[in-house]
């Protein structure tokens, strides 16, 4: 079957991606976003959808349907639900446009088939009550998961809620249960590590400055045989503690006599910080955050796009590999 697919809140297009690397026959037939730099970097990896550049809610569900889908992908704004976005739920206007969906879901007329991404924090939300009782009215089966990317073999965590749905008669491949689950039922193998992401002769630019070393014994240290690293956020190379990894070429035992050497001055003193200079701590680069959210090696950010601007972009987005994996659920794609 060749699916119709509406991508909502396309971002930089990590659903597209996902729809791609499952393998799964359609076409995204229109992607919709607010965020212009989002938009200027899903034109430039995907230049021939339709991308609509408007608010959710000013599109009909009229308008909405001369597209013709039978699948919605969404990734409706987390801030609602997060500690730092003051947990507001549904009094959040953020929410406004996924509640204007919720409210006319009933009006798509051939939608089958729904995958839904948000933040940890969302299954505890009204609006994730409204939504799903919103499924249960319009007659959808669905399956929520909050499920992390180290999983399924991804050397990275990224901890989300992701809710599928369809209203085809067919059973799940998988035992669909009314609780949320925490794995997704599939066989990943052995677990990448860091060192098919890390790009070689990567520029001074990205070593940690003086100003964050200060605060070294709360960063995250990753190595090329890692098989973990921290979920980036928006915020990452501004702030240390919750935004992210770094990475050193050096030997775990080369940072452990470091850091024993650093740790006999005061912490955040400037010979605490020259002796951590040796080790070369730096930041992962956009195009390897982007792999560790397993994007296509393909998968590029335009020049004109700031290099802060392409950590925000990527901080809002989604892993590719687990929404991929989610789809061919959905549509119980071997």
């Amino acid at each position: 079957m060749n699916h119709r697919i509406l991508e909502l809140y396309s971002g930089i297009g990590g659903m597209h991606c996902a729809w791609n690397e499952s393998k799964i026959g359609g076409e995204i037939v229109a992607a919709v976003d607010i965020n212009t730099v989002a938009n200027e970097v899903y034109k430039y990896n995907f230049p021939l959808t339709n991308l609509i550049n408007k608010n959710i809610q000013s599109l009909s569900a009229k308008e909405l349907n001369r597209f013709n889908i039978n699948t919605i992908l969404m990734s409706p704004p987390c801030q609602p639900f997060t500690r730092n976005g003051k947990y507001l739920d549904e009094n959040d206007p953020r929410t406004n446009s996924f509640l204007y969906l919720i409210d006319v879901l009933d009006q798509f007329e051939k939608l089958e088939y729904i995958l839904m991404e948000n933040v940890k924090g969302f299954e505890c939300s009204t609006v994730r009550r409204l939504f799903v009782d919103k499924l249960k009215e319009c007659k959808f089966e669905f399956q929520e998961f909050l499920v992390c990317p180290s999983s399924i073999g991804v050397p990275n965590s990224r901890l989300r809620y992701y809710c599928i749905a369809r209203k085809t008669a067919a059973s799940w491949n998988f035992k669909r249960r009314d609780e949320i689950m925490s794995v997704i039922p599939v066989d990943y193998g052995v677990p990448n590590t860091l060192e098919s992401i890390i790009e070689k002769d990567v520029s001074d630019k990205y070593l940690v400055n003086d100003k964050l070393l200060k605060h070294g014994n709360i960063m995250d240290i990753c190595f090329k045989d890692s098989i973990r690293s921290c979920c980036f956020t928006k915020a990452y190379t501004h702030y240390i503690e919750g935004t992210g990894s770094v990475f050193t070429a050096a030997t775990p035992e080369s940072v452990k006599i470091c850091f024993e050497k650093a740790n006999s001055f005061d912490v955040g003193s400037e010979k605490y910080v020259e002796s951590l200079k040796e080790l070369n701590l730096r930041f992962f680069t956009p195009k390897e955050v982007s792999l560790l959210m397993s994007f296509p090696d393909h998968y590029k950010f335009p020049k004109t796009v700031t290099l802060k601007q392409s950590y925000r972009l990527l901080g809002n987005s989604i892993n590719v590999k687990v929404v991929s994996e989610l789809l061919k659920l959905l549509f119980n794609h071997q």
